[in-house]
């Protein structure tokens, strides 16, 4: 598992070629495009070891006596608990920070968020399209890291392997869950399936917004189970009619570097 990042760059990889190859990405940045993903590739990759160090520390701080102490732990059942919590603490602060959007100061965890949702498109390069700050508040970072300082380590080297590939398929521009959901004899038992595991449709859909949208629904990344269970599960037809967010185009460095960078607020004119 010590090349895991290594087999998740080049599945990326590949499937980034793909849909270049696929025509998938001809016309669809704009100027503000290429700035925000460029940058947030970048600085994503110079804030991991910080985050590592800052996760390490508090959670050690927390946990003085917790070191190694589930080492002995069989490594299916942690790695099942693992999937479980870590997809249930994601599915909270993600809700959360979706349903907190637009209520003045008390919005900061959506406009940490909102950077992985303002390109009008999916594809794999939304797996980088994440601002500077969000792996600090980003519950896998705690669920995982706790589990690596107790001594589950490979249970969660390949829990996190398990929620980065799956990732990259459901970001992936390529739907290959539309024709078996359609189809008159498959299709029924996929849409069962899609209560359980988290398909393309039901990720593009919470990208979405418009016919078949609603990025206040489908807050799973693997599991759709708990999605399911709290009422925000929507299983699409086919593609959302628009991606991205209806409001205003942040600005770029407020999109990469919030709270560090807060557009001001547009002044109202006076009236006449």
């Amino acid at each position: 598992m010590e090349h895991a990042g290594v087999w998740v760059l080049g599945v990326i990889a590949a499937i980034l070629g793909a849909e270049i190859v696929a025509g998938r990405h001809r016309g669809v940045y704009s100027r503000n495009d290429w700035v925000v993903n460029g940058l947030c590739f970048l600085s994503g990759q110079a804030i991991r070891p910080v985050v590592m160090l800052v996760a390490g520390a508090a959670i050690g701080f927390a946990l003085p006596h917790g070191k190694g102490v589930l080492k002995g732990t069989p490594f299916w059942p942690a790695l099942i608990a693992l999937l479980l919590i870590g997809e249930f603490a994601n599915y909270w602060i993600h809700r959360w920070s979706h349903r907190l959007k637009g209520r003045g100061g008390g919005d900061w965890l959506w406009r940490l968020h909102r950077t992985h949702h303002t390109a009008p498109y999916v594809n794999v390069l939304l797996n980088f399209r994440i601002s500077l700050f969000w792996a600090f508040v980003s519950p896998l970072t705690w669920v995982m890291g706790t589990a690596v300082y107790l001594g589950l380590g490979p249970a969660a080297a390949v829990a996190v392997l398990i929620f980065s590939l799956w990732g990259i398929s459901t970001h992936s521009h390529f739907r290959w869950d539309d024709p078996i959901r359609r189809h008159r004899v498959f299709g029924p038992a996929f849409r069962a399936l899609e209560h359980v595991f988290v398909s393309p449709g039901i990720h593009h859909s919470h990208h979405g917004y418009g016919r078949d949208g609603g990025n206040y629904r489908n807050f799973g990344i693997f599991l759709s189970i708990y999605d399911w269970m709290f009422g925000t599960l929507h299983i699409p037809q086919g593609r959302p009619s628009r991606y991205g967010i209806p409001d205003p185009t942040p600005h770029w460095a407020e999109e990469v570097f919030y709270p560090l960078y807060r557009a001001k607020a547009a002044t109202p004119k006076p009236s006449s």
